[in-house]
């Protein structure tokens, strides 16, 4: 019976999608983190009588036929880079973006990876860092006798040094953003990488051009809509116990055929 396999294939989709949703509600409090979407797309059909086959000798033709479906699969697992709600922190290394743009990070491997979380600390030789240890791209580093940090809307590093009138200008965050920001990869620890999909980084200055803001003493917190997701895991599990419906039901219709004599 078809109707067993095409149940089946409902409950691995309503799977995927719960573990998707999941996801999305684990990380509903990591910063600069943004949620994913489930995209399903139906299973091909088995054509019993092709639409505008031909029906009879004089030429008439079948003007809907006959097609079954075969179930449903996973298109797609896409991430939607919505802008997430800012929280003060009124740490002077905590940055956020307000609008498009990435921060560009250096990997220990030489290559840059990408990440909207601004939460970044001074290392031993004074350089701006993630919370892994990983610098910025371009490298800025912080005097040791430096009493404080302001970092502007655009990005520039301004130090007040001791003994010093005058503000010294240590350099300035880079932006980078992306035709279709969707298509880069995540890798965890709040990154991303660049694919074929993302198309190649465009790097630019904050608050200029198509680039956001940055805005200082502050983080991005995730987009993640929790009542939102919550409606949608009791879809998804609503949906999950349909398909399981249809299997038992196909197992019944089996059984009563099974028992004719």
């Amino acid at each position: 019976m078809r109707s067993l396999d095409i149940g089946a294939t409902g409950m691995l989709a309503q799977q995927l999608n719960v573990d998707v949703i999941s996801n999305n509600i684990a990380n509903m409090t990591t910063t600069g983190y943004k949620r994913q979407q489930a995209a399903f797309q139906d299973l091909l059909y088995q054509n019993l009588t092709r639409p505008g086959s031909t029906s009879s000798d004089t030429g008439t033709t079948v003007p809907s036929g006959m097609q079954v479906g075969l179930g449903v699969k996973t298109g797609a697992v896409y991430r939607i880079h919505s802008q997430g709600t800012v929280q003060i922190t009124e740490n002077e290394l905590d940055l956020a973006i307000l609008g498009r743009g990435f921060f560009q990070v250096n990997l220990p491997d030489g290559t840059f990876a990408y990440t909207r979380d601004g939460t970044f600390q001074i290392n031993e030789n004074g350089e701006i860092v993630t919370t892994q240890g990983f610098p910025i791209a371009p490298t800025i580093t912080v005097p040791n006798n430096a009493t404080a940090i302001d970092i502007n809307q655009e990005g520039e590093v301004l130090a007040t040094v001791q003994g010093q009138v005058a503000v010294q200008n240590l350099g300035q965050f880079q932006m980078v953003d992306f035709v279709n920001p969707t298509g880069l990869e995540a890798i965890g620890n709040n990154m991303y990488l660049e694919t074929t999909a993302s198309s190649t980084a465009v790097t630019g200055i904050a608050n200029q051009l198509q680039f956001g803001r940055i805005q200082q003493g502050s983080l991005e917190q995730s987009n993640v809509d929790v009542v939102s997701e919550i409606t949608k895991l009791i879809s998804a599990q609503r949906a999950y116990e349909m398909n399981s419906n249809v299997i038992s039901t196909s197992d019944e219709m089996l059984q009563t055929v099974s028992q004719l004599r």
